[in-house]
């Protein structure tokens, strides 16, 4: 698939789209902080700054792209209700937004899913339907048909895409231009987002897609120019990075506006975690870690002195971080 051939027949997102979001979620999303860290710039040689999305309402960045959709739909599609697939934080954020709006939400769930994702998902009001994670997609599709639900797609929505963009929309006001803004990408959602809200505020600036090696599907996608589809769910640390192909209105925007995509080793990953938690203090999810690890592997050229990071989440599963004692 080309994007740029099959781009006019989507309904991209904008720039414009970015800050009608941000607009939108003034007052109910989280203006989460912007932290700096001495240890982390003598490591790096530049100046890093850190949107912390694990203190944001559900602990992630997804809440921001779900509340934008869902309170963008008409009424009679509020009132049957929306369904989505995910493997915990984007499940989180619609469960919340659908509550906050009164919207009836079914989350599809890998049986694997994390225990503290699928937990929270439970207790925003949502109905989990679990299923095998190849066929979250297809279980989706079904509830459409046979209940008229409407698909709040993780990642590959306009709107969703919009809302996401709000962080860096956020952290490149607070900051001013940035040199570099690294993200982790799973479906692509977080980096077309931040990818055009950088277009807007700091059009110089390199946003930089980072991703696990063993879940590379955006970064071949990205150089190859059409979707690149994993054989099977990624096995890696990153749980929240687990996806087997990016959606197609996020390869358009990336291959207009994202600089490079970047991999990183499931050691790396380990390792940025680490000093995420012990250096740091910042307790985040080992995919927020991935372009922490990229930094720290000093990926990103010397020159480049402003930089910085969406940390994408918080939601750790303590009983996976700690061998099953909570």
């Amino acid at each position: 698939m080309k994007p740029d051939a099959v781009a006019p027949a989507l309904d991209l997102p904008t720039p414009e789209s970015v800050r009608d979001a941000a607009d939108r979620l003034r007052g109910v999303a989280n203006r989460t902080p912007v932290m700096t860290s001495r240890t982390l710039d003598a490591r790096c040689g530049g100046v890093v700054f850190l949107k912390c999305e694990n203190f944001q309402r559900v602990g992630a960045f997804k809440f921001r792209g779900a509340y934008n959709a869902i309170s963008r739909l008409p009424a009679d599609a509020r009132r049957r209700g929306v369904v989505t697939h995910s493997s915990g934080n984007h499940a989180q954020g619609i469960a919340l937004a659908a509550r906050l709006l009164g919207v009836p939400a079914t989350v599809v769930m890998p049986e694997d899913a994390p225990t503290v994702k699928r937990a929270a998902t439970a207790s925003y009001g949502a109905r989990i339907v679990a299923c095998v994670a190849a066929e979250r997609e297809a279980v989706s599709a079904r509830l459409v048909q046979e209940e008229g639900l409407t698909l709040i797609h993780p990642y590959d929505n306009a709107h969703v895409i919009a809302g996401q963009g709000t962080a860096a929309w956020e952290l490149l006001e607070e900051t001013g231009p940035l040199d570099a803004l690294l993200t982790p990408v799973g479906g692509g959602g977080l980096v077309s987002g931040t990818a055009l809200a950088s277009a807007a505020l700091s059009p110089t600036c390199r946003v930089i897609g980072v991703e696990p090696a063993l879940a590379d599907d955006a970064s071949r996608s990205w150089r190859l120019g059409e979707i690149v589809v994993l054989p099977a769910v990624p096995d890696t640390l990153a749980d929240g990075l687990r996806t087997r192909f990016i959606g197609r209105r996020n390869l358009a925007v990336m291959r207009r506006h994202v600089a490079d995509m970047i991999t990183v080793s499931e050691a790396e990953i380990q390792e940025a975690w680490r000093f995420a938690l012990e250096r740091l203090k910042l307790v985040v999810e080992p995919s927020a870690a991935v372009p922490l690890a990229a930094l720290l592997g000093r990926q990103v050229p010397a020159e480049w002195r402003r930089i910085g990071v969406i940390l994408s989440g918080g939601n750790v599963d303590l009983s996976r971080a700690f061998g099953g004692r909570e």
